[in-house]
């Protein structure tokens, strides 16, 4: 028997491992081999904490996807190539 929080770290671990991820409450029960009122708990409790959100379509998404922000780039110029530039 699976605890909470086993399926807890498991639905964490599969939505941080697949960026895009969409469930519904039903395909979350297969995944991860529980029941609907475990499976609601567990759910509700990703939401609360603002891991994930409910779509208005059922599905399950996390809440930063889609926001991906541009790292600084780096000047990666030769010492060569530095000189010819100032």
């Amino acid at each position: 028997m699976r605890t909470i929080q086993d399926v807890f770290n498991r639905l964490r671990a599969e939505y941080t491992e697949m960026p895009g991820l969409r469930l519904k409450a039903k395909q979350v029960e297969r995944l991860c081999g529980i029941e609907e009122t475990m499976c609601q708990l567990v759910l509700d409790s990703l939401v609360a904490e603002k891991f994930l959100c409910a779509k208005s379509d059922g599905r399950y998404v996390r809440v930063t996807d889609g926001h991906h922000p541009h790292p600084a780039k780096a000047d990666i110029r030769t010492d060569e190539r530095a000189k010819k530039a100032s």
